[in-house]
């Protein structure tokens, strides 16, 4: 039984090539910090590519396009008999409910957590962790619902994590192992990893990591109505609920979130829906035009591709297979096997370096508690090594090509994630280093400015849900 999706040239599907290259170019122009791309038609993969150091056999945060996976999951569990759309979300947490309970909580239904119209006025996990609440479901069912269940849309990453708690609830299972013989396995997808909250229960919301082609694989079953390979893994009655319009979330004709929301899905313009995550992670399904766009990315503005994708891709679809391009397709050919984000520019040396290289510098005072930094240059080779109560962190980077290795996704000095570094002298007292965390939308970069005794290391992030400069670290040689 075949697993991964054939493969085809874009003409044979109906689509130029030279339309995919144009998508793909606009794209970078555009700065839309593509990642990868996956382009699925009449359930052939007929483009794809990764923007090195992102490959292919690499898994990628998802954030909320993890939504859709737990959407899923209740749309199973219903098949299954373990509960229905209209049952009571208090139902499932009878011992966890607050002394004095909203006089609205009642009426709010397994459907309302799906469709984001639960009623709240904002997002219930906010405050769950801004307050550090260890147990997230007490915390979201003392939150008062204000209005009436089903009215009124609000994007609620509470809601989302509910869902996950109540698969826990009625399976025994989280969501990850509930979905594993169920939809991952059956799809191919290889040990995906989910996030817990602080009592072991999956986000739900967001924590979901897959690989590009994971992502596509998952849209041609919503695409083919939850057939796969002639099995079915989904009812197709839940296909169509979940992605069609359950609430209005606005009204902009040009926005593609202001055109309904489903069972966590989002609509789209042109008659497509999407699962969607943080900074770029898209799995869009185009029924009209049998296609499937998988892509990942470091983002801030997520609907510049979508406009791209409508505006080059969409109108250069066809209904019948076009004639073979050769010529566009070595262009394409090229173009995706090029892909990559360039190396930190600079120079590979500086005079300044013999006389800094191996020196520390004491820290002061800062909020990530680092005490000390060491800067080590190496012929191409250097090595930043941060040091703090609970030990030394290091960042390798090399000259014009990328170190390999693992370092801190700052700020959290404990969460070490794969990464490809590269460094270079972008002044004579200026060192900058950039690291790519490749299985994350995250791209940090690093830079060392020395003066007489002293060094100043500021950082700044591509995307964040805060800012994205970090606090400047100011040391001294000792």
């Amino acid at each position: 039984m075949s697993i991964s999706l054939p493969r085809t040239t874009p003409e044979s599907a109906g689509i130029p090539s030279a339309a995919i290259l144009a998508f793909v170019e606009a794209s970078e122009r555009a700065g839309c910090d593509l990642h990868s791309f996956m382009l699925v038609r009449h359930g052939r993969a007929i483009a794809e590519g990764w923007w090195a150091p992102y490959a292919p056999d690499r898994p990628h945060m998802l954030f909320s396009l993890s939504k859709s996976f737990t959407s899923t999951a209740i749309g199973l569990a219903i098949a299954e008999g373990r509960l229905t759309l209209d049952d009571p979300v208090i139902s499932f947490f009878p011992e966890d409910l607050p002394r004095r309970l909203g006089q609205q909580w009642p009426a709010v239904r397994v459907r309302h957590l799906l469709s984001m119209s639960t009623g709240h006025l904002k997002d219930t996990l906010e405050r769950t962790q801004r307050l550090r609440h260890t147990h997230w479901v007490k915390s979201i069912l003392e939150q008062a619902v204000r209005r009436e269940p089903g009215t009124h849309f609000v994007y609620n990453n509470g809601a989302s994590y509910l869902l996950a708690a109540i698969i826990r609830q009625v399976t025994g299972m989280n969501v990850r192992e509930y979905l594993l013989p169920r939809l991952f396995e059956p799809l191919g997808i290889a040990e995906p990893t989910w996030e817990t909250c602080p009592r072991g229960i999956n986000c739900g919301g967001w924590g979901l990591s897959l690989k590009t082609e994971d992502i596509a694989r998952f849209g041609q079953l919503y695409l083919q109505k939850g057939l796969w390979n002639g099995v079915r893994l989904l009812p197709e009655a839940w296909i169509e609920a979940a992605t069609s319009v359950q609430i209005a979330n606005g009204d902009d004709p040009n926005s593609d979130w202001a055109q309904g929301y489903g069972f966590q899905f989002w609509r789209c313009r042109h008659g497509a829906y999407r699962g969607d995550g943080a900074f770029g992670q898209f799995c869009v399904v185009m029924p009209t035009q049998d296609a499937v766009l998988a892509m990942t990315g470091g983002m801030a503005d997520m609907q510049r591709p979508l406009n791209l994708v409508w505006e080059l891709l969409l109108p250069a679809f066809t209904t019948t297979a076009l004639p073979e391009d050769t010529a566009a397709q070595a262009q394409l050919t090229a173009k995706l096997a090029a892909l990559a984000h360039e190396p930190q520019a600079g120079a590979p040396d500086s005079p300044l370096a013999a006389a800094v290289s191996g020196r520390r510098y004491t820290l002061e005072a800062n909020p990530l508690g680092l005490e000390t930094l060491t800067c080590a240059f190496e012929g191409d080779l250097s090595r930043l090594s941060f040091c703090d109560q609970g030990g030394r962190h290091e960042i390798e980077t090399a000259y014009g090509a990328w170190q390999y290795g693992q370092a801190a996704l700052l700020p959290d000095l404990k969460q070490l994630q794969p990464a490809a570094a590269s460094g270079a002298w972008t002044a004579p007292d200026t060192f900058t280093a950039q690291l790519w965390y490749y299985e994350t939308p995250f791209c940090v970069t690093l830079t060392c400015h020395f003066e007489g005794e002293q060094v100043t290391c500021a950082s700044k992030v591509n995307v964040a849900f805060g800012p994205t400069e970090g606090p400047a670290l100011v040391g001294h040689r000792l």
